[in-house]
């Protein structure tokens, strides 16, 4: 058996995630959890050229958004799982106290 993502007269689709990172995929092979058609059913070569012309910054849209945002000076945006973690430590808030 031939590796299903690179059989030149096999049907795929291309994926989309969140991040705006793009994929080919079988489209015989169920899409996985956090990923979208932006392409539906056409041929390998078809699907190739719609993730060249449509994914052009391989970047992030995180890495992206966190880029523009160092060269304004701000801080990049915290989703609530990035958040730091913030627990009490009573031995160094006593510390600071004296």
């Amino acid at each position: 058996m031939t590796n299903p993502f690179e059989d030149e007269k096999g049907t795929y689709h291309v994926l989309i995630n969140d991040e705006g990172q793009h994929s080919l995929w079988p489209a015989f092979v169920e899409v996985p959890d956090g990923w979208t058609i932006a392409l539906k059913s056409d041929t390998r070569a078809a699907c190739l050229e719609f993730i060249n012309k449509n994914w052009t910054d391989m970047r992030p849209k995180s890495l992206i958004a966190a880029m523009e945002a160092s060269k304004q000076g701000q801080p990049p945006a915290q989703s609530e799982g990035d958040a730091p973690n913030q627990q009490s430590d009573p031995a160094g808030d006593a510390k600071r106290l004296h």
